[in-house]
């Protein structure tokens, strides 16, 4: 568990139930930067940066960096910024699985584990911009439109079922559910995301650290565009 500046705290969550966060206030106590003032889109992925900050890929000054952001003074660096989770429509989505699909053949024909490769954060994929009006007028029009959609687009379905059975950590929301956004914002969403960790000087026992559901969107222009900068 990274834990670069000793902000790793333990809170009540309820029903005796007890959770770890990186304290945000502990910066600012260490002097690192004025925490308190910054604006809270700051201050949230200031703690996805402090969360993630190994000292590889994620460094001691990305962190102080940010703590230290003047919004008259921007700083052109970028932001090692780790989403919590993903969400994908089928345009972006299933390319993205084509290319996880490709990189497991090459490690097996390498003599590896081919289950190496995984997303390193949860994955949902929503199947929402193909569906097209066929029919229309009649209580059957819905049932009828969906029919036809699975027609025209079995071998692609097929293929992201197979991507949802091989990947722990991708969940595919198949067509007539709703757009990517409303799915997103009425069944995806948690609010608060945990994860499980070991504690150092009790390797037998687990605890949970919880955090922002921060969500990243990959869209098709996202696909060739670097890492985003702070401006």
């Amino acid at each position: 568990m990274n834990n670069e500046f000793n902000t790793l705290q333990k809170f009540d969550a309820g029903k005796g139930h007890a959770d770890f966060i990186h304290a945000l206030p502990e910066l600012e106590k260490q002097g690192v930067g004025k925490i308190s003032r910054l604006p809270i889109s700051i201050r949230i992925v200031l703690e996805s940066v402090l969360r993630n900050c190994d000292g590889k890929k994620v460094r001691r000054k990305d962190v102080e960096m940010l703590a230290n952001w003047n919004a008259k003074k921007p700083a052109n660096e970028e932001i090692p910024f780790v989403v919590a989770r993903i969400v994908l429509q089928d345009f972006t989505g299933v390319p993205l699985v084509v290319d996880l699909a490709a990189m497991r053949s090459a490690v097996k024909r390498l003599g590896g584990d081919p289950k190496i490769i995984e997303p390193l954060v949860p994955v949902d994929l929503v199947v929402d911009h193909s569906v097209q009006v066929d029919f229309f007028g009649s209580a059957a029009a819905l049932r009828l439109n969906l029919e036809m959609e699975f027609k025209r687009n079995r071998e692609r379905y097929q293929f992201l079922k197979w991507g949802q059975q091989a990947f722990k950590t991708f969940q595919l929301i198949p067509p007539g559910i709703g757009i990517v956004h409303q799915v997103n914002l009425e069944y995806l969403a948690k609010g608060v995301l945990a994860s499980q960790f070991e504690i150092s000087n009790l390797k037998s026992q687990m605890a949970s650290l919880a955090c922002p559901c921060l969500c990243g969107e990959i869209k098709i222009n996202d696909l060739r565009q670097a890492r985003p900068k702070l401006r």
